[in-house]
């Protein structure tokens, strides 16, 4: 658990993980091979040099490293781990919900798992939102509109398909939907990450919540018009917060946007692991102070109380957890793991 310098806990839940698989083995064509470059282009050049991975164990570094990086080295309590498939680039795809359940069924006090669909699947969509549901009890999905399949490069979440698989999230209690809505990715297409269609399914959906990841980047200011009149609507700060690093001001623009617009109760952290490791993302973002003329023109002040919510209250409110109980769990576990 993370300790400020005056000793208080910070309970911190990443929003935003992944165990992928993007080895040359793994590769069913070129296509595998440009994603999981594009990934590593960003993780080289947004990356602190000391946290640089070599590419072998970027493509493919496993359950145990993956479980080091968050908990052990790293200052994660919880984290969500989300699927993205791209069945049609990996052979056995990139990382799927019953990939990501093994390390889940290891650690399930550290890890919530979330699922997907497709709404291109039709009729199969809704008998696998049953399964997800039945088998994992899933309470979040993780959608990824930009995905390839057969001819179709992508969907919108206001497609006719889409609206019956939301419909019966509902009746499920699937209520949280996190949906990629930023840069793209070779090969992917641009504008099938654009986040127009949000604002169709929130207003249509006001019972569902709808994660924004990556906060629409680059469209960030369409993400804020949006957001600000559908109460439903969260921004996860997946990609954003590396550029904490890189780029400063750029990020101190990026979260005063954020915290003006939505407030600081509807921001998730999320590390985008593997791409970045959370140890210096949130080292980084601890220390980070904004600006004072920014605070000025907007009024606005990234506080700790802020920082607690964004790190993990808010991501706890979504899912609910007890976080007092939840640490409970963590450390009976881990009494647990030394005795084993």
């Amino acid at each position: 658990m993370y300790r400020t310098k005056s000793g208080e806990e910070i309970f911190i839940i990443d929003g935003h993980v992944h165990n992928w698989d993007a080895s040359p083995e793994n590769q069913r064509n070129i296509h595998g091979k440009q994603f999981i470059d594009c990934f590593f282009g960003y993780h080289s050049a947004l990356s602190p040099k000391e946290e640089l991975w070599p590419k072998a164990k970027f493509e493919k570094y496993g359950a145990k490293t993956m479980y080091r990086d968050l908990f052990v080295d790293g200052p994660d309590d919880m984290a969500i781990i989300q699927p993205t498939y791209l069945l049609d680039f990996y052979k056995k795809g990139f990382n799927t919900t019953e990939q990501n359940a093994a390390i889940v069924e290891k650690h399930p006090e550290r890890f919530i798992l979330n699922g997907a669909f497709d709404p291109r699947d039709g009729e199969r969509a809704l008998d696998y939102l049953h399964e997800l549901k039945e088998r994992y009890g899933v309470q979040g999905l993780k959608l990824y509109t930009a995905e390839w399949k057969g001819s179709s490069r992508g969907w919108k979440l206001s497609d006719a398909d889409a609206y019956r698989c939301f419909e019966l999230c509902e009746k499920l209690g699937i209520k949280n939907i996190h949906v990629h809505k930023g840069p793209t990715i070779t090969p992917l297409d641009r504008d099938a990450f654009d986040v127009a269609d949000v604002d169709h399914a929130a207003t249509d959906f006001p019972n569902l919540n709808f994660i924004v990841e990556h906060v629409g980047l680059p469209r960030l200011e369409d993400f804020c018009w949006i957001a600000v009149q559908e109460a439903n609507v969260y921004g996860g700060l997946a990609v954003a917060m590396a550029f904490i690093h890189s780029r400063p001001r750029y990020f101190a623009e990026m979260i005063a946007e954020l915290l003006f617009w939505l407030g600081e109760d509807r921001i998730l952290f999320g590390s985008d692991y593997a791409i970045w490791t959370p140890k210096w993302l949130v080292e980084k973002f601890m220390a980070f102070e904004l600006p004072e003329d920014i605070k000025k023109e907007r009024g606005v002040d990234l506080s700790l109380t802020a920082k607690k919510k964004i790190l993990g209250l808010n991501a706890a409110k979504l899912y609910g957890i007890d976080i007092e109980k939840q640490k409970k769990k963590l450390k009976a576990a881990a009494n647990k793991m030394a005795a084993d």
